[in-house]
């Protein structure tokens, strides 16, 4: 007897629907602005950003994270689903600069302003350069390198800021009673901006997930701060050239304005608007800092 519940080859069913549930979830394309919930954290947001093995997205508050593009990592309408890369047919060409701004097709750098963006040592000033240097050629902003923030109030009164030569300070470790942020209050004015991250380094700046980590280890004082990065991490340190290595390493893995914190995203921008603007701005607002995390 045929029942009318089973088809003409039970085990053929059997084996056809065994073979469905292995094959796992479904893959989705990573699409832009595809909303998504990490099915481990219950992170909602849309995907703003896909790298060859992680996406980043964004949630209605404005706040961005980086996951892996693991197999069913992912939940969409309920169900599981594993995102992936679109193809290169599917992907709509670029029309943002690494900032994230619209590029000025077929513009040659402007004469430099009187107004320059100064930035604490190479690696800060390099970073600055890869996610800005289409806006800051634009705008005609050069970034000079400090040797340090000790010698900013020394190179404050070289540069002797007034209308129209406004100078814009970029700073690491600008957190409340470091030694960063007495020099910075101790060189205010309407003409000088002094803004900064909370982080120890600029390298700190870039998220973790870029270099495959899950977050950037915790140096233990006494301890050389890039030497125990580079040691917690695994990678070589001993000498100099190890330490510039690491520094191509992770400026390398920067492809964007998505793929660094906003702690250092928002200072930037915010130097940028100060040196092209002509409106001035009190002493008291001339020193920003992000809260230690």
């Amino acid at each position: 007897m045929r029942s009318k519940d089973y088809g003409s080859d039970v085990l053929a069913d059997a084996a056809a629907a065994k073979a469905l549930r292995s094959a796992g979830p479904p893959t989705v394309a990573a699409e832009l602005e595809l909303v998504v919930e990490c099915a481990d954290t219950g992170f909602c947001g849309a995907v703003v950003a896909v790298e060859k093995d992680a996406v980043t997205l964004e949630d209605r508050h404005g706040l961005r994270r980086m996951f892996a593009l693991t197999p069913g990592a992912f939940l969409l309408d309920g169900g599981r689903v594993t995102l992936v890369r679109p193809t290169i047919a599917a992907s709509p060409p670029s029309s943002r600069t690494a900032s994230g701004s619209v590029p000025v097709a077929g513009h040659t750098a402007r004469v430099a302003r009187a107004s320059r963006i100064y930035v604490e040592g190479k690696h800060d000033a390099e970073l600055v350069e890869k996610v800005w240097g289409h806006d800051l050629r634009v705008e005609g902003v050069v970034v000079e390198q400090l040797d340090g923030v000790d010698v900013l109030p020394d190179a404050i009164a070289a540069f002797a800021p007034g209308p129209g030569r406004r100078l814009g300070v970029l700073v690491d470790h600008l957190v409340p009673g470091s030694k960063e942020a007495r020099i910075a209050a101790a060189v205010v004015s309407s003409h000088v901006l002094v803004v900064g991250h909370p982080y120890v380094d600029v390298w700190q700046a870039v998220r973790p997930g870029r270099l495959g980590l899950t977050s950037w280890p915790d140096v233990p004082r006494g301890v050389a701060w890039k030497e125990g990065i580079c040691a917690a991490a695994g990678w070589p340190h001993a000498t100099p050239a190890d330490l510039a290595a690491a520094w191509r390493r992770i400026l390398g893995s920067v492809r964007s304005y998505a793929d660094l914190d906003p702690a250092l995203l928002g200072r930037v921008e915010e130097l940028i608007d100060f040196v092209t603007s002509e409106q001035s701005v009190t002493s008291e607002q001339s020193v920003t800092g992000t809260p230690a995390p």
